[in-house]
């Protein structure tokens, strides 16, 4: 099953990818309290997931920002959240 799902993530515009992901986030900083943090933390885990998947194909240089900006995600998850 996670072989479809990345093929089909590898066939989506990227423009769009990141459009619906930024959406995603913005939604989640709007939202109130426990509602954003959970919106927050389904985007991280999906997040999570795709990264490892394509670490072994990442490049070294981009590892760094990805991890970055997920701990971040989460962090500002976590301070909604309480």
């Amino acid at each position: 099953m996670s072989d479809r799902v990345l093929q089909r993530l590898a066939r989506m515009n990227k423009t769009a990818a990141f459009l619906g992901a930024a959406a995603l986030v913005f939604l989640g900083l709007l939202l109130p309290g426990i509602v954003g943090a959970t919106v927050l933390i389904l985007i991280s885990v999906g997040l999570v997931w795709v990264l490892t998947k394509t670490w072994p194909v990442t490049p070294a240089p981009a590892r760094v920002p990805r991890v970055l900006i997920l701990t971040l995600l989460v962090v500002v998850a976590a301070y909604k959240a309480s």
